[in-house]
């Protein structure tokens, strides 16, 4: 062989190996998905946090290449960088990082001083199990059912963590459309809040919430966990770090740890959990009618979580005297996206009073949420596991 025919040879193996070659439409659309979630995160700022390394996560997943060639760059490659980092979202290691992470930057005295708030965060969990009774209507198994269910609560980490261990094949759909949705909670809520109120609840005032003492913020992680883990033990990988993280800050002698867990660990966990369910998100396995049946449940979940906290502050304000009552506005903060439900609560409130400061009342029901995704997520768990 002379040295043209080696150098041709050379050339033409390498055309082979490069993701012009092996590209398809498929991974244009989601390349193209990638930089839709980059630009809502830069240009519209919607939870860059979140969007930027999942999109560019996308892209990383999405480059075409030769899987036959032993390259060992691939996610779903046994052995490659991308997929030993990805064991961390596949074995659940994440999510209960993250919890300790939310858990540390998280104040639940609003919660305190109003206890039945938390029956705010449970009523919305009514779009995880509505959607879970649809999803099996349709025709999905109860693990997955279980898993795309979970989109409602508005959790990215609950909803990794469960589909980690009810429907690993749908893991990268499901975190997509949980995440998707978080960042779009500033589009969905507000006019969800607006059909089902009226002018004279959105002005409702509420009153100021009693000071909680030092002491009621260290007992409340503890008893917190202690009861919640006592009726959903499957529920304490999540539960068990929420508390912990926030016994870490209000402790008052674990600064630096609160610190670290709220910050660095967070930031870096986030990261890593963003890239790496973007970058699991390749053509060949997104790509799907099943993957559209999830956004579509996923969506139907949000929405009737959201409304079900708005209606079921309606239906309460029934049996409260008017000194008692509570602004509707604050239902929707029940989700677990934490903490931009709650300021949707406030920014509405202001747009009808522009005295009416609603973002303390609405992190009750908002942190409120958080434990009751993860409680839900537990059940789930605990009958389906």
């Amino acid at each position: 062989m002379n040295f043209g025919d080696f150098l041709m040879q050379n050339l033409h193996q390498f055309w082979q190996l490069t993701g012009f070659y092996n590209s398809t439409w498929e991974n244009f659309v989601m390349l193209a998905v990638g930089l839709f979630f980059i630009w809502l995160a830069i240009k519209k700022d919607f939870e860059p946090m979140l969007l930027v390394p999942i999109g560019f996560g996308i892209l990383i997943g999405n480059v075409p290449f030769n899987t036959m060639a032993g390259l060992e760059i691939g996610i779903y490659e046994e052995g490659s960088v991308l997929n030993i980092l990805y064991n961390g979202v596949s074995a659940g290691w994440y999510p209960p990082l993250i919890f300790l992470g939310i858990g540390a930057m998280t104040d639940f005295s609003a919660l305190i001083a109003n206890p039945k708030l938390m029956l705010i965060g449970a009523a919305a969990q009514f779009g995880i199990f509505g959607a879970y009774m649809v999803a099996l209507l349709l025709g999905f198994s109860p693990d997955q059912a279980g898993a795309i269910a979970i989109i409602g609560g508005a959790d990215g980490p609950t909803a990794i963590f469960i589909s980690s261990k009810l429907a690993p094949n749908l893991m990268g759909a499901i975190a997509v459309s949980a995440y998707s949705y978080m960042a779009l909670v500033p589009v969905i809520q507000p006019p969800l809040m607006k059909l089902f109120t009226t002018k004279k609840e959105r002005q409702i005032k509420m009153k100021p919430a009693r000071a909680v003492s030092q002491n009621e913020k260290i007992i409340f992680p503890i008893v917190g966990m202690l009861l919640t883990c006592f009726v959903v033990p499957s529920g304490l990988p999540l539960l068990g770090m929420l508390f912990f993280g926030n016994l870490l800050r209000e402790s008052g002698v674990t600064t630096r740890l609160a610190k670290t867990a709220s910050n660095a660990l967070t930031d870096i966990v986030t990261i890593l959990l963003g890239m790496t369910v973007g970058a699991s998100t390749q053509a060949s396995q997104f790509l799907t009618a099943q993957t559209i049946g999830i956004f579509a449940l996923g969506f139907m979940a949000f929405v009737i979580a959201s409304s079900s906290g708005v209606l079921f502050v309606k239906l309460f304000n029934l049996v409260l005297p008017e000194s008692k009552k509570i602004n509707p506005l604050i239902g929707n903060a029940g989700v677990s996206a934490v903490p931009m439900s709650a300021r949707i609560s406030n920014n509405l409130g202001l747009q009808y009073d522009p005295s009416n400061y609603l973002l303390m009342h609405a992190m009750g029901p908002n942190v409120a949420g958080v434990i009751g995704s993860a409680v839900a997520a537990g059940v789930l768990l605990g009958f389906l596991a």
